[in-house]
């Protein structure tokens, strides 16, 4: 995906290790965007497969509990940590619904989606639609219809996404992409590689990433 719209600078090549059960990964995307409009640079995005929770069932596990076995927290700390997410997203304008209901999901078959997608010209739409859906409309992304779903609504076939989940075909493909990520030190998300060369880590803020994209630039362009 090319951001050109309305880049006036230089188009720099943006990988993104990720997980769509990460809300700190779209935080962190939004603020990378604001940075863009702000530097009026474009930016070729490609998104890279990462799993929180490869260990997770296809059944899910509720938010809250999930977020106090795995780092210690408790629920007051659980609950102004989501507090802190949504108010970052608001000023984004991305919207977050968390509610005592809300569920993570095994994502292992969404990355085969985003693989297919990759191949079709439709990575990019499909991963912000899929972040909408599990972050805002709170769907349930283990099941088939609702990720077929969200592929359709962004251009995908509705045979070939059903296929993709249905067969596997593209599992071995998935692996090998995080098996590369994570020989080379990537063990949290989002990770971000600026012209294949300079890796940052966590959301960094859109003034950070502002000052990144135009370090990037000119030790580029002075190499």
């Amino acid at each position: 995906m090319t951001k050109t719209d309305q880049s006036t600078g230089p188009v720099l090549d943006i990988d993104i290790v990720s997980d769509v059960m990460c809300p700190w990964c779209i935080i962190g995307y939004q603020q990378l965007e604001q940075a863009l409009a702000t530097t009026g640079m474009g930016a070729r995005i490609r998104w890279h497969p990462f799993e929180l929770n490869p260990d997770m069932p296809l059944t899910g596990q509720n938010t809250s509990e999930h977020i106090q076995e795995k780092y210690g927290s408790t629920p007051e700390q659980s609950a102004q940590s989501r507090a802190q997410m949504q108010n970052l997203g608001q000023e984004l304008g991305f919207t977050f619904n968390f509610g005592p209901e809300s569920r993570m999901w095994n994502t292992f078959v969404t990355h085969q989606l985003l693989d297919f997608a990759l191949s079709q010209g439709k990575q990019h739409p499909l991963k912000m639609a899929l972040f909408d859906a599990h972050f805002t409309d709170q769907r349930d992304l283990s099941q088939k219809d609702v990720l077929v779903d969200v592929a359709t609504f962004v251009g995908l076939s509705t045979v070939d996404a059903a296929r993709v989940i249905d067969s596997g075909e593209l599992a071995d493909s998935v692996r090998e992409k995080q098996k590369f990520w994570t020989e080379r030190g990537i063990s949290g998300v989002p990770s971000m590689i600026f012209a294949g060369k300079y890796l940052v880590t966590g959301a960094q803020g859109a003034d950070n990433y502002a000052e990144i994209l135009r370090r990037t630039v000119a030790e580029t362009e002075a190499a």
